[in-house]
C-alpha cells in the first residue's frame, strides 16, 4: 500500500463476440413477463450483450485456477510455517507478535502486499473462505477441500487468539505508516509490531461483528471434519457477538487506534451486527438470532438498499444470506431481505431499467476506488450463491419486464470469471501464475524481494527500495494471487508502484475460491 500510483496507458485490440448464440441461450432463463415488454427489452440489452456473453473459454482450466487460488494463501501466512508449506520461498515471520502485551499473537495472514495484520479484512476473508466451502465445498476435489480448510484454520486459529479474553479484541498487529515506509520482506521486518486492542466499554462492533461472522461460518465448514473445533468456533462466535452488540460503534472511534486503522480499514454501520447475527442464525439455528435480524433490521440499516458487498459493506451479502431462509424455509417475515436481494441482482443486468452497475467496455464489473477485482469476485460469488438458492426453490426473480432464472445469473458470473482468467481486452490473466501471460511486477514485498532461501542476508527497510524500483519481474511467483486489476477503461500496466491495480489482497481471492469451485465442476453452466 504505497500511497502513489501511475497513470496507465496502452491497450491491445480485443476481438468482440457476436451475441446471437447468447440470445438463444437466454430464452430458457429470461422469460417474458409481458410479451409487449420483452422484445423492446431484448433490443435494449442486445447492444451490451458483448459485455456479458460468455466468450469461447474452452482453454480455461477452472480446476487449475481453483488450486492456485487456494495456494495463494500460503504466501500470505504469518508465523511459524509448517513442514508441508508449498510456497517454499516464504519463511517464518512475525514470531514475536504479541510479546509486547504478553500474549501469543503469531499466525494469521498479511492482508495484501504489506506486513501488517489487520483484523477487519482478515475476518472478512475468513468468512468468505468458509462460505465458499459451505456452498461449493462438495464440488471441490477432496485434496483442494482439505487445502481450503487448512487456509480457513490458519486464520481462525489466529482469530481465536485475538478474542481469548472476554470483552476484549485484538484488532491489529503492526504500524501501517512505518510498515508502508519500508520495502521489507516479512521475514526481515523490524518495524514496530504494535498490538492494537479494544476493551469494553469501548466499541468495536465492526471488527467484532465480522469476527463473530467468520467464526460462525467457519464452524459450519468444520462441522463434519472436526466437530470439536467447530463447537469451539461457534461458542466463541456467540461470545464475541455479544461484545460487538453490547458496545456498539466502530473500532476506529477509539482515539488510540484511529490513526493506525484509517484510512485503510475503517468503516462501520449497523449491518455488521446483522451480518454477524445472520451467520450465527445459520450456524446455530437459534431463534434468538432470527428475532434479532427481524427486530433490529430497520434500526441497523437493513432497509438501506445499498448494492455493494465487501469487507466494508455487507448489504448485498447480508440480503443474499438471509434470503436462503425465505426461498428454502418459507420464512416470509424476512421477505424484505429477499426483496433487497432480488433488487440487487436486477441492478447487475446492463441497460435494464434497474441497472446501477457499471461495466468496463470489456465487460468487467467496475466500482471506483481502486482494487476493482474485489468487487468482481464478491459480486460473482453472490450471483452463484443466489442462483443456487433459486434453483433449489425452483424460483426466479422479476426484473421489470423479464423473469431472470439461475442459468442467466450463472452465465453472468462466468463472464466475470473468464475475464479475470484471460478473456479480456489485454489478453492476460489477472491471476498470477495462471496462463502464459499474467502480472509479473505485483505490488507485494515478499514476492518482489529475493527470498530468504536465495538471499539469507538481512535486507533493511530502505535497502529494499532498489527492488521496489526495479523494472524486472518479481523473483518469487505468488501463485494464485489475483491483483487489483484494470480500471474502468480495461487498461492495465504491469507496474509495481501502481498498488491500486497491481496489489493482491486476501479478500479478492477468498470469494473467488468458491466461484472457481463451482466452475471447475460446471464449466458450461446451464
Amino acid at each position: 500500500m504505497v500511497l502513489y500510483f501511475s497513470i496507465l496507458s496502452n491497450i491491445s485490440f480485443f476481438r468482440k463476440k457476436t451475441y446471437e448464440s447468447y440470445v438463444k441461450r437466454q430464452k430458457a432463463t429470461m422469460k417474458p413477463v409481458a410479451s409487449r415488454f420483452f422484445f423492446p427489452f431484448l433490443l435494449q440489452i442486445s447492444v451490451l450483450i458483448l459485455r456479458i456473453s460468455p466468450c469461447n473459454s474452452s482453454y480455461l482450466i477452472y480446476g487449475e485456477a481453483l488450486s492456485k487460488s487456494i495456494l495463494f494463501f500460503e504466501g500470505q501466512r504469518s508465523g511459524y510455517l509448517p513442514n508441508d508449506q508449498r510456497m517454499n520461498w516464504r519463511g517464518h515471520s512475525g514470531l514475536g507478535d504479541g510479546s509486547t502485551v504478553n500474549a501469543d499473537l503469531t499466525g494469521g495472514y498479511y492482508d495484501a502486499g504489506d506486513n501488517v495484520k489487520f483484523g477487519f479484512p482478515m475476518a472478512f476473508t475468513t468468512t468468505m473462505l468458509a462460505w465458499s466451502v459451505i456452498e461449493f465445498g462438495e464440488m471441490m476435489p477432496p485434496a483442494e477441500l482439505r487445502n481450503a480448510l487448512v487456509a480457513i484454520r490458519w486464520s481462525t486459529d489466529y482469530l481465536l487468539k485475538t478474542v481469548a479474553q472476554p470483552d476484549r479484541i485484538v484488532v491489529q498487529v503492526g504500524e501501517p505508516m512505518n510498515d508502508h515506509n519500508c520495502w521489507e520482506r516479512p521475514e526481515d521486518m523490524d518495524t514496530a509490531r504494535t498490538v492494537y486492542t479494544v476493551s469494553a466499554p469501548n466499541p468495536a462492533s465492526d471488527v467484532a461483528g465480522e469476527t463473530a461472522a467468520a467464526l460462525a461460518a467457519s464452524s459450519m465448514a468444520f462441522r463434519s471434519s472436526d466437530p470439536g473445533y467447530s463447537d469451539t468456533l461457534l461458542r466463541t462466535a456467540t461470545r464475541v457477538f455479544e461484545f460487538a452488540d453490547t458496545y456498539r460503534g466502530a473500532y476506529s472511534d477509539n482515539s488510540d487506534i484511529r490513526e493506525a486503522a484509517c484510512p485503510y480499514y475503517c468503516d462501520f454501520d449497523g449491518y455488521q451486527l446483522l451480518w454477524g447475527a445472520a451467520w450465527l442464525r445459520r450456524a446455530s439455528g437459534g431463534e434468538n438470532y432470527l428475532d434479532y435480524i427481524q427486530n433490529n433490521g430497520k434500526t441497523l440499516g437493513a432497509d438501506e438498499n445499498i448494492n455493494e458487498f465487501g469487507w466494508d459493506n455487507k448489504h448485498a451479502g447480508l440480503n443474499v444470506l438471509v434470503s436462503k431462509e425465505v426461498v428454502e424455509d418459507n420464512l416470509y417475515n424476512l421477505q424484505s431481505y429477499k426483496a433487497s436481494a432480488d433488487s440487487f441482482m436486477c441492478t447487475l443486468i446492463p441497460d435494464s431499467s434497474y441497472s446501477h452497475m457499471e461495466y468496463t467496455p470489456g465487460g468487467l464489473i467496475f466500482r471506483p476506488g481502486g482494487s476493482n477485482l474485489q468487487h468482481s469476485t464478491t459480486i460473482t460469488f453472490l450471483l452463484l450463491v443466489y442462483a443456487k438458492y433459486l434453483q433449489q426453490s425452483s424460483t426466479s426473480i422479476n426484473c421489470g419486464s423479464v423473469s431472470v432464472g439461475p442459468t442467466f445469473l450463472r452465465q453472468m458470473a462466468k463472464r466475470q470469471v473468464d475475464y479475470i482468467l484471460g478473456e479480456n481486452p489485454n489478453g492476460m490473466s489477472y491471476m498470477v501464475g495462471y496462463s502464459d501471460r499474467y502480472p509479473q511486477r505485483i505490488h507485494h514485498r515478499g514476492s518482489s524481494l529475493p527470498s530468504v532461501r536465495d538471499h539469507p542476508q538481512f535486507i533493511g527497510c530502505k535497502e529494499g527500495s532498489v527492488y521496489f524500483n526495479s523494472s524486472g519481474p518479481n523473483p518469487n511467483v505468488l501463485v494464485g494471487a489475483v491483483v487489483g486489476g484494470p480500471g474502468e477503461d480495461d487498461l492495465y500496466e504491469d507496474d509495481r508502484a501502481d498498488f491500486r491495480k497491481s496489489e493482491p489482497t486476501t479478500y479478492i481471492n477468498a470469494p473467488f475460491v468458491g466461484v472457481l469451485a463451482y466452475f471447475s465442476a460446471n464449466p458450461n453452466p446451464s
